[in-house]
């Protein structure tokens, strides 16, 4: 209805338990577009068997709050089985970007992401889709699959929202305890150093590395680490010397809660 009216869409996808990061994609979509669609789904293919998909946060009613104070136009939020109806054999894969950074310890979940977004595009018809920048292999897949499926949808990335201690936002991060909260903060802390180390004419990324390996061991000793990694912000493969456009990115398991950061050189 809309976009026969001539308006322009733009779509949030996201999977609820929103808090500040979501509402700036939302603004960030009203000022590209004339029609914002938020769509609300926890969706079941990209968690892995052991991971958090039965407790993973859903609070409905908050999220639709929140949308509208944002400035959200329409919130579309279906069932499982509206997505994956009986007999859903259909999935959508994006090679090579997907193997390494998080895709290395979760096998499968690029291509539930992949199907997903695929599908959602597919009903909700968007001229433009906002996703944020911490997530930086799932903004790179998004993109790809976009380009190789032909799909009319401009992908637009946003910037990573940090708490007032420089945690990037994360629906996860209400899983942590007391000191993995206080111990979270060294991801973060880390990169930036990174950042200063290259900023100051130390651009081996194997020394920058060990360097990053070594400050998250020291400063968040309950996190494991699950990878350390510079690569091409494009291409995701690694890289040997970090120039211009190289993205230094990292996962740590904690107990209650695993997460990802990022920072762009």
């Amino acid at each position: 209805m809309q976009k026969k009216r001539g308006k322009r869409i733009g779509f949030v996808p996201t999977m609820g338990a929103l808090h500040e990061g979501h509402l700036s994609l939302i603004r960030l979509a009203k000022k590209h577009s004339d029609f914002v669609i938020v769509s609300i789904f926890v969706n079941p293919t990209q968690f892995g068997p052991k991971e958090d998909f039965k407790k993973y946060p859903r609070n409905l009613k908050k999220d639709a709050a929140l949308c509208q104070t944002a400035g959200a136009d329409l919130i579309f939020s279906p069932s499982p089985e509206e997505i994956y109806p009986k007999g859903f054999s259909t999935y959508v894969n994006v090679e090579n970007l997907t193997q390494g950074l998080c895709g290395a310890s979760r096998p499968g979940h690029f291509r539930g992401v992949a199907t997903v977004v695929s599908k959602l595009f597919n009903i909700v018809q968007p001229d433009a889709a906002i996703f944020g920048q911490k997530d930086a292999q799932q903004l790179a897949v998004i993109r790809q699959m976009t380009k190789d499926l032909d799909q009319p949808v401009k992908i637009i990335g946003a910037p990573i929202v940090r708490e007032g201690d420089g945690l990037a936002m994360s629906s996860r991060n209400a899983y942590l305890t007391q000191e993995e909260r206080k111990q979270a903060v060294a991801l973060n802390r880390t990169l930036l150093k990174a950042k200063q180390m290259a900023k100051s004419g130390q651009l081996k990324a194997d020394s920058v590395k060990r360097e990053l390996i070594r400050l998250l061991k020291h400063d968040a000793p309950l996190g494991k680490i699950d990878y350390v990694e510079i690569v091409d912000n494009a291409t995701l493969r690694p890289v040997k010397v970090i120039q211009k456009n190289t993205l230094l990115a990292l996962g740590v398991k904690f107990p209650s809660a695993r997460l990802i950061d990022n920072i762009v050189v």
